[in-house]
């Protein structure tokens, strides 16, 4: 009996999650190519890669949204058994309606395990390409070579190479700046140890400057402990050019702290994003529970509405609690670790105390 009932709620949940999932998925994607329609239109891109470059987005949507998705398709299935009278059934057939939690929680697991495959292949890949697109075919800008840590930029007849870009402060490090002449002999070039923006102007520190001198027919050095000059180049572009977390795997990640680390630089921001990959999928299992909690309360038989409602503020007030605690790991005020699962813990507790106050 009781796994007749679990095949029952497999097959009804998988349903509403699918249908939720997709009408979902088909508002957003729309929304987002309509909000860059301007931005279409003004780019050189044909229809085919603004299209591509919508679509290469919906993964990392896809992954995103699954929690909410989630919680509105427990409480729909529960809710709709509620208000045909089917949990009263299950109840005066002896049957706890605990028992239903069972596939509610496996449901969980599978898709949590689904979230951290699709973060770990296929998130990556798209989410760099639809960057690659965003930036070198929407945007028009070219001679970028991308990467996590060294990044290279040509501007006209000046190479820029910079060594490591912190998306906290928005500062640059190790940079090189080579100019050339129309043959393509160097004619100066800028050591720096820092970078930081101010006024639209980069303040480089620790600046080696040489300078090729015709007459002497070599190069002239000069040292500065501050220098300003003019790039045509600002943090945001950095951060659309540097590789983002959510561009790499666990693995890859973790490699990337330490060799970060190895070379004397902040990876405070990306041991958070580390902690924060490892700790989002849990989310699925405790959306699950929530969701079940709502949809067999007496409450969501008479007025399912409110049901739905309360999933959406939950899933909601979750979003906002992990962003919030992840700034706080950024801004060091929180260790990583913490930072990245202080809201699964607390929505953990909530659910549990909100599953043993069902009315059995």
């Amino acid at each position: 009996m009781i796994s007749v009932l679990h095949k029952y709620y497999s097959k009804e949940f998988i349903k509403f999650f699918t249908i939720i999932q997709c009408i979902i998925m088909v508002v957003l994607l729309s929304v987002d190519y309509l909000a860059k329609l301007d931005l279409f239109l003004e780019s050189k891109a044909s229809v085919f890669q603004t299209f591509e470059y919508v679509l290469l987005r919906a993964p990392i949507m896809l992954v995103g949204l699954v929690p909410a998705v989630i919680i509105l398709s427990v409480i729909t299935t529960f809710g709709i058994m509620n208000r045909n009278n089917e949990l009263v059934a299950i109840k005066s057939g002896g049957i706890s309606v605990y028992h239903l939690v069972k596939p509610v929680i496996f449901s969980g697991i599978v898709l949590m395990g689904l979230v951290f495959l699709l973060g770990e292949t296929i998130v990556p890949v798209t989410k760099a390409k639809s960057i690659e697109v965003k930036y070198n075919v929407i945007k028009g800008r070219k001679h970028v070579h991308r990467a996590r840590k060294d990044v290279w930029l040509r501007q006209d007849n000046v190479i820029i190479h910079i060594n490591y870009f912190n998306p906290q402060d928005k500062t640059i490090s190790g940079i090189i700046l080579t100019e050339f002449d129309e043959n393509f002999n160097m004619t100066r070039r800028i050591d720096a140890q820092k970078g930081v923006y101010k006024n639209k102007q980069w303040s480089f520190s620790k600046v080696l400057e040489q300078n090729y001198n015709e007459e002497a027919q070599g190069y002239s050095v000069k040292s500065y402990g501050n220098r300003v000059y003019t790039m045509d180049l600002e943090p945001g572009d950095l951060e659309e050019i540097v590789k983002k977390s959510n561009e790499m795997s666990i693995f890859e990640l973790a490699e990337y702290v330490k060799k970060v680390e190895g070379e004397g630089y902040d990876a405070t921001t990306y041991k958070v994003d580390f902690f924060a990959k490892t700790a989002f999928p849990f989310v699925c299992l405790l959306m699950a529970m929530i969701g079940a909690a709502i949809g067999m309360r007496s409450v969501v038989k008479v007025n399912m509405p409110l049901g739905i409602a309360m999933g959406i503020g939950i899933s909601f007030l979750y979003y906002i609690m992990h962003g919030f605690c992840i700034s706080l790991g950024y801004g060091k005020v929180l260790p990583p670790f913490a930072s990245a699962w202080i809201a699964n813990l607390f929505f953990f507790c909530f659910a549990v105390l909100f599953l043993i106050t069902i009315d059995d």
